[in-house]
């Protein structure tokens, strides 16, 4: 954390700035009161850029209206029945709420919302103390009702009210808890991780693409491994993603020292580091897969002879079971698929250490993975978490030598996007046919032989067909 003298200078040049100035002129002039509040005041101590505007005043939302109007491009209500006025000033996009008093029913997130009249009273009623705090404008106040600096300087998260009841009213923020710890580094007070505990059971009225938005930006932040381990430890997880915490009964078969649950934690380390060395950024999905890569293995755990543990085919069913668990928290679709295929391939490398793979195998290898080659690449290296260094040495020069024929084979053959050598109608052509499932079987026979030798060339290509086509049964002894 900064100084709170350098904290303050930025506080002041926000305040300053264009927009911030022009719409706390408005207010002023108005007669109503205005704060900046929240993240920004926040993020001012933490020397993190502001990446939002939100604003707080007793203004009810029509007169919120009333007042940016004459001053801003564009506005937009769909919060207002929430007390919400979006508008768009001097090029910045602002937000500003009327102070809310909100009332709770036990059986829903929703608030009866009750509009406040105090900004002391809606500063308390917000989720964490670092995130209460504002800004008086113009005046440029410091409001610090509920110890925030303090938790600040101390790097935890505390509720404003008795966790009880701040979890109570909105147990979505039990996952904001988590969220925060990955985002800010923080750690979340003892009696706030305790109450976490005992309300989970909570979370079940909250919708699962409430809980989706809170786990993407949880995974998406820059270090999420203590915002998991909060939601395994408070038992969140065995409600939202239960196959996280379920990996702690499987002992990895290698690494006998750990379970699955610590690898996969240190696997998804490892995905955000390569993420950083390759200058990407941060990559939901990947990210994704490399927590859930290993899910299927305790459903495929076997004790076999001499001790030994092993988990067939456990990339298959860590696929299927992504699926299952991405669809109930209503991930996307194309999200599901594109984890999910690398779950299902992340294995498939190992056995290039066991033996030279062909041109073909290689070929084969970079034509599954299709467009998500690149996160393949990552998530197989950051697989790999022995403490053997001679082994890991290995492992690496292996797949520094696949990524180096895989970049050879590109550049020979734009293996990105491999083809038959002969298309749909050139096949039916060929071979006198009209559109059916033979001609799909032709395509597939004539893929396969380019995936195996190489570019063959129209001639050749047109030879194989016809022996093929010859050879099938139900051509044999025609004339």
């Amino acid at each position: 954390m900064d100084s709170a003298a350098a904290a303050l200078d930025r506080l002041t040049a926000i305040a300053t700035s264009p927009p911030v100035a022009r719409l706390a002129a408005a207010f002023e002039a108005a007669g109503a009161e205005l704060a900046l509040v929240g993240g920004p005041v926040r993020d001012a101590f933490l020397s993190r850029p502001a990446l939002d505007l939100d604003f707080t005043t007793d203004a009810r939302p029509e007169r919120i209206l009333e007042i940016v109007t004459p001053i801003s491009s564009a506005r937009w209500d769909v919060g207002r029945a929430f007390g919400t006025i979006g508008a768009r000033v001097s090029g910045e996009k602002v937000e500003i709420t009327t102070y809310r008093s909100d009332a709770y029913t036990p059986d829903s997130r929703k608030p009866e919302v009750r509009f406040g009249d105090t900004l002391e009273e809606d500063l308390v009623r917000r989720d964490f103390t670092v995130n209460a705090m504002a800004l008086r404008l113009p005046a440029r106040v410091l409001v610090d009702p509920t110890g925030g600096i303090e938790d600040l300087l101390g790097r935890r998260l505390r509720t404003p009210q008795a966790p009880e009841v701040s979890f109570s009213e909105d147990p979505l923020r039990m996952l904001r808890a988590a969220r925060f710890a990955a985002q800010l580094g923080f750690a979340v007070e003892e009696e706030t991780r305790a109450a976490m505990g005992r309300l989970a059971d909570r979370l079940g009225i909250v919708s699962p693409e409430r809980m989706k938005e809170e786990i993407a930006r949880l995974l998406l932040a820059p270090a999420p491994r203590p915002g998991l381990e909060l939601l395994v430890a408070s038992g969140i997880a065995d409600l939202i993603l239960p196959e996280l915490p379920a990996l702690r009964l499987t002992v990895d078969a290698e690494h006998r020292h750990k379970d699955v649950y610590e690898h996969s934690l240190t696997v998804l380390e490892q995905t955000i580091e390569l993420e950083r060395r390759r200058d990407h950024e941060p990559d939901l999905v990947l990210r994704l897969a490399a927590l859930l890569h290993d899910i299927g293995k305790p459903a495929t755990r076997r004790f076999e002879r001499g001790g030994a543990v092993t988990f067939h085919h456990h990339d298959v069913v860590g696929a299927k079971l992504a699926r299952k668990r991405l669809r109930a928290l209503r991930f996307d679709n194309d999200t599901i698929d594109r984890t999910a295929k690398l779950i299902e391939l992340h294995q498939r490398f190992f056995g290039y250490t066991e033996g030279a793979w062909t041109d073909s195998a290689v070929r084969r290898y970079a034509r599954d993975a299709g467009d998500q080659l690149e996160q393949l690449h990552i998530l197989t290296r950051a697989d790999v978490t022995t403490r053997n260094r001679r082994k890991a040495e290995r492992l690496a020069a292996a797949y520094d030598d696949i990524e180096r024929r895989i970049a050879e084979l590109e550049e020979q053959e734009e293996l990105a996007a491999i083809r038959p050598d002969l298309d749909g109608e050139q096949i039916m052509a060929i071979l006198g046919v009209r559109p059916g499932p033979v001609v799909g079987r032709a395509y597939k026979h004539l893929l396969e032989l380019r995936l195996d030798e190489g570019p063959l060339g129209e001639e050749e290509a047109t030879r194989r067909l016809r022996e093929w086509w010859s050879a099938l049964p139900e051509n044999q002894g025609a004339s």
